[in-house]
């Protein structure tokens, strides 16, 4: 399987789902579920180039983070949102379907919180 992706990748797979929407969250590209973001290019300046910031449960990005540090990575500043950061360029296509998927499907259900 090949490696390495690109948001247009991210755009495709979420315009399969229902409601979404193609917008931009803090001037970067981002998909929505009505108005609620779920996948976006990072845009703080601690992440690395080419990064998605997709939106999972603490417990989830955890197991990513242990599973693969290669391609899942966190940075200070988003260590108290529910999301976990992803090197497009290490990804594979189906770990991404699977992600955007899931990052739709949780923030579908408005469990979306930050930690206190």
């Amino acid at each position: 399987m090949t490696r390495g992706s690109s948001f247009r990748n991210v755009e495709a797979i979420a315009r399969t789902l229902p409601d979404v929407e193609v917008t931009t969250a803090y001037g970067k590209p981002a998909v929505k579920v009505r108005g609620k973001m779920f996948a976006c290019i990072a845009s703080n300046k601690a992440a690395e180039p080419n990064t998605l910031v997709v939106m999972m449960d603490f417990a989830d990005r955890d197991a990513l983070l242990e599973d693969a540090p290669d391609t899942y990575y966190l940075k200070e500043h988003y260590v108290n949102y529910p999301c976990v950061l992803v090197r497009l360029s290490r990804i594979r296509a189906e770990a991404l379907r699977d992600l955007v998927t899931g990052a739709y499907r949780y923030v579908s259900a408005g469990k979306r919180k930050r930690v206190p």
